[in-house]
């Protein structure tokens, strides 16, 4: 196998959640154009057609933020008989703020989309990687699952979680041939990373704390997923996988 199919997700079917925009959105492309078949879940039905149109994949709506919806979308890929081989969690939310000011609805919200939604996809999807004795699972984690971060309890204390849960699933699912790993980026300039992080004052002395002096940009993370999702990466499991520029080495 040369280096070009190591790297090739053709024939595989690859599940990308929260694809309407953002980190998921670049994921989905990346793994289009690497021959794989995309699912790209979210809640934004425009945002998904305009996905669709781009690149082809096909799309189901989903509302993951509740257990329910997290049922809604298993059942909908069981019913297009399907068989999920990549399934990425990318959907987030960044409710951030100062502890003593931060509410139970935004911390509990948090932790539904963030942690409780990978562990009920992955328990869900996995029945079907197991019968074919091959899968991966790739979960989108951040830099403040690892180091702390001012105003992030909930969002760090999410990510944290979701690199234990990964580390989890990875003791359970590797006698099946299915490999678990995250990526924990730095501030990615997506929508979302704007808003947090758009201003100077804020930013600043973050991109001054990171050795290469900047934030990521959606592709990066979305070609260190084309990695793990691929058969180049078979040997990898378990990992955290950092790319926030050094920020955590010093």
């Amino acid at each position: 196998m040369g280096w070009v199919d190591r790297f090739s997700l053709a024939g595989k079917v690859a599940l990308v959640t929260g694809a309407s925009s953002g980190i998921g959105a670049e994921i989905s492309r990346v793994f289009t154009e690497a021959d794989a078949k995309v699912i790209a879940t979210g809640q934004s039905i425009e945002r998904l057609n305009k996905l669709k149109e781009e690149i082809g994949c096909e799309i189901f709506t989903a509302n993951i933020a509740s257990s329910e919806g997290c049922e809604q979308l298993i059942s909908k890929v069981n019913a297009s008989n399907r068989q999920i081989d990549i399934l990425v969690n990318s959907a987030g939310v960044a409710l951030v703020g100062p502890v003593l000011d931060y509410s139970v609805e935004d911390w509990d919200r948090t932790m539904a989309i963030n942690l409780r939604a990978p562990f009920l996809l992955a328990k869900g999807l996995a029945p079907g990687m197991i019968a074919a004795k091959a899968g991966k699972i790739i979960n989108i984690s951040s830099q403040t699952g690892v180091i702390a971060l001012e105003d992030h309890v909930a969002y760090a204390t999410s990510k944290g979680g979701l690199n234990a849960l990964t580390k989890s699933l990875m003791v359970e699912f590797a006698p099946h041939n299915i490999q678990v790993n995250a990526i924990c980026p730095t501030v990615v300039m997506t929508e979302m990373g704007r808003k947090v992080w758009s201003s100077l004052e804020k930013s600043a002395p973050m991109i001054a704390a990171t050795p290469l002096g900047r934030f990521g940009e959606p592709v990066e993370v979305a070609d260190m997923a084309l990695y793990l999702a691929s058969p180049a990466s078979d040997l990898v499991n378990g990992s955290i996988m950092m790319i926030e520029g050094g920020y955590s080495s010093v």
